[in-house]
C-alpha cells in the first residue's frame, strides 16, 4: 500500500530484512516528477500489489539505488520496468555487476530532475557511501542509513543494548557512531 506523504511523494513499507541478527524494517519512497515521470528511490520488494499502486501513479523513469546497502530488490524492478534508468550510489555498479547501471550518482541531479530534487553524496563514513536527496516542493529529505530510528522497544536483549549504545533508539533520529565520519 502506497501512503502519501506530501503532495506527489508517497511512501511503502516492505518486509524486514536481518542482518546479524539484526530487523530491520524497509522502504521506499517515490516522486512524481513534473513530467508525470516517477522517481522511485530505494526500491523495495517489488509485489504484484505494489506494482500495481505504483503503475497507478504514472510511469516509472528512474530507480534509484541511494546507497550501497539498498539494492536488494533492483533486479525486479528493472525487469519489471525496463524503459527505467537505473542509478547507484558510488560504490554500487562495482559490487553488484550482475546489475545494469545507467549513471552513477553524483553531487550532480539528473537533468530529468535537476530543479525538482537536489542530491549530496555522502562518503568518508565506516559502512557506506550514502546519496541524499531533497525534494524541494515538498521540503522532503530521504536519507536511508545515516540517520536511523527505532522505538525503544524494537530490538531486544543484547540487540537492544546495541541499538541504545549506537543511538538507534535515542529520543531523537540521529546517526549511529558507526557510521560517523572518518576524519
Amino acid at each position: 500500500m502506497m501512503i502519501q506523504l506530501a503532495p506527489q511523494v508517497w511512501t511503502a513499507l516492505g518486509p524486514h530484512l536481518s542482518t546479524l541478527g539484526f530487523h530491520y524494517p524497509t522502504r521506499m519512497v517515490v516522486i512524481r516528477l513534473a513530467d508525470g515521470g516517477l522517481f522511485v528511490w530505494s526500491p523495495i520488494a517489488l509485489t504484484p500489489d505494489l506494482q500495481s499502486a505504483v503503475d497507478a501513479l504514472g510511469p516509472v523513469q528512474h530507480l534509484v539505488a541511494p546507497n550501497t546497502l539498498h539494492h536488494m530488490s533492483l533486479g525486479d524492478w528493472q525487469a519489471a520496468y525496463p524503459q527505467a534508468r537505473t542509478y547507484g550510489a558510488p560504490g554500487l555498479p562495482a559490487k553488484r555487476s550482475d546489475l545494469a547501471f545507467d549513471t552513477t550518482l553524483t553531487d550532480r541531479p539528473c537533468p530529468d530532475w535537476a530543479g525538482q530534487i537536489d542530491q549530496c553524496v555522502i562518503t568518508g563514513n565506516a559502512i557506506t557511501t550514502e546519496v541524499v536527496f531533497f525534494h524541494r516542493a515538498s521540503a522532503t529529505v530521504l536519507f536511508t542509513d545515516l540517520i536511523q530510528h527505532f522505538p525503544r522497544d524494537w530490538f531486544r536483549g543484547w540487540r537492544a543494548l546495541i541499538a541504545r549504545l549506537d543511538l538507534m533508539t535515542a529520543p531523537e533520529p540521529s546517526m549511529e557512531p558507526a557510521l560517523a565520519m572518518e576524519s
